[in-house]
């Protein structure tokens, strides 16, 4: 992964793209084309800065969850760069724990709370199924708030 890393700033920074200092990583949106698309459209909009995942899908996967301050860039379906984006705020909460305000923040369907859980519930429940576990309402979810530092097409 360091080495993909590594290939995909060389190729911004011949685009004229230089990142921030820090931490980078790669990332994506979404478990199909068509969601990643939405998801990433949303980002773009500025209806979507925030995102939540399973803190054990990091932990089963030996990564680091996301810190304040890393910069990700993140790729649409195909393995493209779309967008760079800041975390600017981590907080693990119980799943049944999750505030209102951070679901509407996610930007997804109608904002509501009662969405979030519906949505996030399928998404983690396959999630938890492929790291072996159990999907259950006080499971730890990563919730992160970022800020969109640029948005890329293939040309630019």
């Amino acid at each position: 992964m360091k080495e993909n890393v590594r290939k995909i700033i060389a190729e911004l920074n011949a685009r004229g793209i230089q990142l921030p200092d820090g931490d980078i990583r790669l990332g994506g949106f979404g478990d199909s084309a068509a969601l990643s698309n939405s998801l990433i459209d949303l980002i773009v909009a500025g209806a979507k800065r925030a995102t939540s995942s399973l803190l054990w899908s990091w932990h089963f996967d030996n990564e680091t969850p996301p810190r304040t301050g890393d910069v990700e860039i993140v790729l649409d379906w195909q393995g493209a760069p779309a967008l760079i984006r800041r975390t600017t705020q981590v907080d693990i909460t119980p799943f049944d724990c999750v505030a209102a305000d951070f679901a509407a923040g996610e930007g997804e369907g109608d904002l509501s709370l009662a969405y979030w859980r519906n949505e996030h519930w399928r998404f983690f429940s396959e999630e938890c199924r492929r790291i072996g576990r159990v999907a259950e309402k006080t499971m730890p979810v990563v919730c992160e708030r970022f800020e969109v530092l640029r948005a890329l097409t293939p040309t630019q």
